[in-house]
């Protein structure tokens, strides 16, 4: 059992938390609800498209050392939801920072 992957999302989570909060986007933009709600439909969706994808036997989990072993349901790894919520974040921090770089730019 290895904690590297997992701590390696939860340091991703955090940097791209800070990105956020530096620049004021999603949560620290003052929405809350807005994000809270993206984050969790985002989320919620691609774990649904997990475990679709796990039933047709199109994705199973993979071995390494550097997961923890531990399992959400069958060939879901607690990883995965880490995943998805970076991949979420990410995205929606890269979508609005794009937005108010591309905003300032127009007001120049």
């Amino acid at each position: 059992m290895s904690f590297l992957y997992l701590g390696a999302l939860l340091i991703s989570l955090a940097g791209i938390g800070l990105l956020d909060f530096r620049h004021k986007l999603a949560f620290f933009g003052g929405a809350v609800v807005r994000s809270s709600v993206i984050m969790v439909v985002s989320v919620s969706f691609f774990l649904v498209w997990d475990v679709v994808g796990i039933a047709t036997g199109v994705f199973f989990r993979g071995g390494g050392p550097w997961m923890t072993g531990v399992l959400l349901g069958p060939e879901l790894p607690l990883e995965e939801l880490f995943f998805l919520m970076v991949l979420t974040y990410s995205t929606l921090v890269s979508y609005l920072w794009a937005g108010k770089a591309l905003g300032a730019r127009r007001q120049a």
